[in-house]
């Protein structure tokens, strides 16, 4: 930074000061200095004022500037710090409460597949109960449709034997029909 050289009027008389603040800055310090001393003036009654107090004062007062703004600084971060640190927390409450909410629903969740896999395992029984059931009854209609067309092809046999039967003395019904038309012609 460059040095700014400012002519001020402290207690009646001029001064040149060279500092790296900006002239308002300066300004403002050395109206300071100026105001405090009227101030002592007033409270003391004595006129005589040297240059190395008044130049003390004008360090002074732009320490205390300094310091005021430093200050004024700190408050403000300290400000901005209060409101991350309720921010964080409230992220912080936020993320305990997801986890529990997460926490929860994975209980839930491995409640559910325990039943889940217990219901998987009686329907995995009941299954295979049936398997084995349909496995007997497939048996038992196998034998039962066995033993039903062995009836049935014996009741065939017996029909056609039957049949056969009917139309041996019914060839011999037309043969003596036949002969006893021919007899009844003769006569």
């Amino acid at each position: 930074m460059e040095n700014n050289k400012v002519r001020v009027k402290i207690y009646g008389q001029e001064y040149t000061i060279a500092g790296e603040e900006t002239r308002e800055r300066i300004m403002k310090v050395a109206d300071h200095v100026d105001v405090k001393m009227r101030e002592v003036e007033r409270a003391v009654k004595s006129g005589q004022v040297s240059a190395i107090a008044v130049l003390t004062a004008v360090n002074i007062a732009d320490e205390f500037f300094k310091a005021a703004e430093a200050a004024s600084e700190l408050s403000k971060m300290n400000t901005q710090l209060e409101k991350d640190v309720k921010h964080y927390v409230q992220m912080w409450e936020e993320a305990k409460r997801s986890f529990l909410q997460y926490k929860e629903d994975a209980q839930a969740v491995t409640k559910k597949k325990e039943t889940l896999k217990a219901t998987l395992s009686e329907k995995e029984q009941e299954v295979a109960s049936l398997k084995i059931m349909l496995e007997e009854a497939e048996a038992k209609a196998k034998k039962d449709v066995e033993a039903e067309f062995e009836k049935l092809q014996d009741k065939l046999r017996d029909t056609e034997s039957s049949y056969f039967d009917l139309q041996m003395e019914n060839v011999q019904m037309k043969s003596e029909l036949e002969r006893l038309k021919r007899v009844m012609v003769k006569k």
